[in-house]
């Protein structure tokens, strides 16, 4: 018996979520006492895959760019051969295309953004309502799929000796062309960021980003902001946080000037701690923060910016 893991680990180096869906994985084999394998694809160096806590990893050099029905196919044979009983995914986009393939293929049960490992009742934890409440949910099939929703569970990177294997079956043609790729740019992309720094219209138009880049800096921190104000192409879309944008779970997450609409809450309410400065006392954003100040953006950001300096010079 065995649990499989998928993760991309293509770029220059393995990603966050890619760390904690083995993390994952490691502990649940431990608790089934079944062993790991890891599936992948693309041209990730050998030695970084050998590296990676896993017994085995299984690579499909062939499948360049994410198709995820060439991915389906290659999970679901792989699981097969394996006798996997439990396939864990990263909930990201790859994950949420995947993954209910994959559990329509196998006919398993799937729990989508689980938050916990499988309590002594075989229940796993994960978030419904967008974050507003939590579900317990038990998966009766054999094989049964799940996905890990990002900064749900700390990354354990641990130096691993997996044995490498080529992925020799056939995944089909690719459905998918990829014409052109943007990069996100330099900076901590914001899946992975522990502290984000947000703006919205209360920010008041493009040139006053300045302050809050800088405190993002101080900070180590990610920059986001609210759906209106990648629409006004004052940011990138890429930093669009939000229902129908990245939904994040860092650690720290600071709304500036973002009123607090339920689509934007329902993409940044998994934070662990919810920071807000607004100029109005009834912002809703208010209700959800665990800390706010009243008071406008451009007032405040300079003090933020001195004590975020201070507390670096401390260190």
């Amino acid at each position: 018996m065995s649990v499989i893991v998928f993760a991309d680990t293509r770029g220059a180096k393995v990603p966050k979520n890619t760390l904690e869906t083995l993390t994952y994985g490691r502990k649940l084999a431990a608790q089934a006492g079944a062993t790991l394998t890891l599936v992948t694809f693309g041209d990730a160096p050998q030695d970084r895959l050998a590296a990676l806590d896993a017994n085995k990893v299984v690579v499909a050099r062939a499948v360049g760019d994410a198709d995820s029905q060439q991915l389906t196919r290659l999970v679901a044979d792989v699981a097969g051969k394996e006798n996997a009983k439990w396939i864990i995914f990263s909930h990201d986009d790859t994950g949420k295309a995947v993954a209910p393939r994959v559990a329509a293929r196998l006919k398993a049960g799937e729990v989508a953004g689980a938050i916990t490992l499988p309590n002594e009742q075989g229940l796993i934890k994960r978030n419904v309502f967008s974050g507003k409440a939590q579900a317990w949910v038990e998966l009766k099939t054999p094989v049964k799929v799940v996905s890990l929703l990002p900064n749900s569970i700390p990354a354990e990177a641990v130096q691993g000796s997996a044995s490498v294997e080529e992925y020799g079956g056939d995944t089909g043609a690719a459905k998918v062309t990829v014409k052109e790729k943007r990069h996100a740019g330099e900076g901590i992309p914001l899946p992975e960021a522990e502290i984000v720094v947000s703006g919205g219209r209360g920010m008041k138009g493009p040139e006053n980003w300045g302050p809050l880049e800088e405190l993002a800096r101080e900070l180590h921190a990610a920059t986001a902001c609210s759906r209106p104000v990648a629409d006004m192409h004052w940011r990138p879309h890429h930093e669009h946080v939000g229902q129908t944008g990245v939904a994040i779970r860092p650690n720290l997450y600071i709304a500036i000037g973002i009123s607090g609409a339920i689509q934007h809450l329902a993409g940044v309410n998994g934070s662990k701690v919810i920071a807000v400065v607004n100029n109005d006392p009834e912002a809703p954003f208010f209700k959800a923060a665990d800390y706010g100040i009243v008071g406008d953006a451009q007032q405040v950001l300079p003090k933020l910016i001195e004590a975020a300096k201070k507390l670096n010079a401390e260190r």
